[in-house]
């Protein structure tokens, strides 16, 4: 899930307590395994983190879905399933996404939507159980307000993102999904206000992806609303910005 508000594939900050070490036969001896002693935790682990490294996100989730029902109070293994779901989604979307990049026609439409959806509502469902779990866990809030903004549910994104402007470590990336919520739902004298709280604020330093995003909505909104001394101030920001990114870069 790639955004200027967190890194792709950033779903959590948490590491698997498992890396993958085995190869088939590995893999064989531990299937056998919970076929005759379902109650070996750590079998469970292995055995997805194998799944995963193999690319078989599918195999991950039915193997700790498995896990999860015989632990049912085990967290790290519901984390570790809901990895799996994410890794799942996110695995079919691509399939898709590659599949109508080579057809290039609209044979797979109804697929990508459909893809689309159920990856923004897999990310829904786990970042509000995780945060049900454990409310301090904040920066998935981001990851929730940018999926309900892909649901077309710019409101409750706007709802989920405003407990984070309170928070210096992701206030600018909230004001900038607040923005673009405001932008759709019409109001762009709003969604500019909060573009520049992302990008504009001497108070808090706003991540350089956020800045840049931020100031190139703020540029195409100066320029259709005609506001020639702001559209040339946000300009040459934008160009700071990129300067001083690319200077840390080299």
């Amino acid at each position: 899930m790639s955004s200027p508000a967190h890194p792709a594939g950033d779903s959590s900050e948490k590491s698997t307590p498992h890396a993958a070490t085995g190869g088939p036969n590995r893999r064989q001896a531990l299937e056998r395994r919970l076929k005759d002693a379902r109650t070996d935790r750590e079998a469970y682990f292995e055995l997805a983190a194998i799944y995963r490294s193999e690319g078989r996100p599918m195999q991950a989730t039915k193997i700790l879905k498995q896990g999860c029902e015989v632990f049912p109070d085990d967290l790290d293994l519901l984390w570790e399933f809901e990895e799996a779901q994410l890794a799942r989604s996110i695995q079919q979307l691509t399939e898709v996404r590659e599949m109508a990049a080579k057809a290039k026609n609209a044979a797979f439409d109804q697929d990508l939507d459909r893809c689309s959806m159920d990856w923004a509502n897999c990310r829904v469902k786990v970042c509000r159980a995780r945060l049900n779990r454990d409310p301090s866990l904040q920066h998935f809030r981001l990851v929730l307000g940018e999926a309900l903004y892909d649901l077309e549910k710019h409101a409750e994104a706007i709802n989920e993102l405003e407990p984070l402007l309170a928070n210096d470590n992701h206030s600018s990336a909230a004001a900038y999904w607040i923005g673009k919520c405001h932008l759709v739902l019409g109001s762009d004298i709003e969604s500019m206000h909060w573009f520049r709280i992302a990008s504009m604020r001497r108070s808090v330093t706003s991540p350089p992806k956020v800045r840049i995003a931020a100031l190139r909505m703020l540029i195409d909104l100066a320029e259709r609303h005609g506001v020639a001394a702001t559209h040339e101030l946000y300009k040459s920001t934008l160009a700071s910005v990129l300067e001083s990114a690319h200077v840390h870069h080299t």
